[in-house]
């Protein structure tokens, strides 16, 4: 079990180089494919070691499989226009049964494994991007992996917003509350209240990304078209929600966010949070720098 000082330890925001994978709906809208561009981009500080594709349901496909069978296509998609090689592994075609019991798949396996190589003084960072089955399953198939890792997910609403039926939580609330109540280190990042606070707008866009590489056009045509889609004709700006989970590793200097430690809360069935003051901490961000986080992903992706 964590000593109280080695999971205040680990709930800091890392210094230096470290491991990390990352566990992504990206095919669900466009923010996975920024973060996880991000994350490439940023290999002075993060070591991308896996991808893992997980399960989501909504207009962008006709089942949890075929969300993730599409997040494990666009990851290699990815992979090729920014012109890096790394481990993508399929993760979940379902979400939890209860909270008891596992889906097996290459990428809940491969957690399972790799986290055993690390340790509370040098552990695995998970950024979690989406419903957080494949992270889950790992941890039920084996528990011993939740000392040796952090886990950093945005999903859920902040604390005071009334309805906590967001979507990567409320698609898998079994798995979220085995996160939640496993011990794991974890890092909360809120949707609505918090990152949402996090947009780019067009003509952002294109002054900053168009024409500069494959894979800032990529990323370019896809948001305006997504956007486009719903507000053609109008004002529009969008959430680039998961490159806070990614911001969140490299924020040591406080430049990119604000956050505290609070007793970790659990997420509810009746989409709500329970708040417990008798339990581990976690730490909650609070608080998103728009303008110095956009400008270093922006000045990332364009390979400055």
């Amino acid at each position: 079990m964590l000593t109280a000082q080695q999971r205040l330890a680990m709930l800091e925001p890392p210094k230096g180089r470290i491991d990390l994978v990352i566990d992504t709906d990206t095919y669900n809208e466009i923010d996975d494919q920024f973060a996880v561009a991000y994350a490439l981009r940023r290999g002075d500080r993060l070591n991308v070691q896996a991808l893992y594709a997980a399960p989501f349901l909504n207009h962008r496909s006709v089942s949890p499989a075929d969300g993730m069978e599409k997040s494990y296509q666009e990851l290699h998609r990815l992979l090729t226009l920014a012109g890096e090689e790394r481990p993508v592994f399929r993760g979940s075609p379902t979400y939890l049964p209860d909270e008891k019991t596992p889906v097996h798949s290459p990428a809940a396996e491969d957690l399972s494994r790799r986290a055993m190589a690390y340790s509370p003084q040098k552990p695995l960072y998970v950024a979690a991007l989406g419903a957080i089955t494949n992270v889950a399953s790992a941890l039920l198939i084996n528990p011993a992996i939740a000392e040796r890792m952090v886990v950093v997910w945005l999903g859920g609403h902040a604390l005071e917003w009334l309805d906590n039926r967001e979507f990567n939580l409320q698609q898998d609330v079994a798995a979220a509350r085995v996160i939640y109540g496993s011990g794991t280190p974890l890092v909360m990042l809120p949707c609505m209240g918090v990152v949402s606070a996090f947009t780019t707008t067009g003509p952002e866009l294109h002054c900053w990304l168009s024409g500069q590489n494959a894979l800032c056009d990529y990323l370019v045509r896809s948001t305006v078209e997504e956007a486009e889609s719903y507000a053609a004709g109008k004002v529009w700006s969008r959430a680039i929600w998961d490159v806070t989970t990614i911001a969140w590793l490299l924020n040591a200097d406080g430049s990119f966010m604000l956050d505290r430690l609070i007793p970790t809360p659990m997420p509810e069935y009746a989409h709500c949070w329970q708040r417990r003051q008798d339990s581990v901490p976690c730490r909650y961000v609070y608080h998103i720098h728009r303008d110095a986080l956009l400008g270093d992903l922006f000045a990332r992706l364009r390979g400055q």
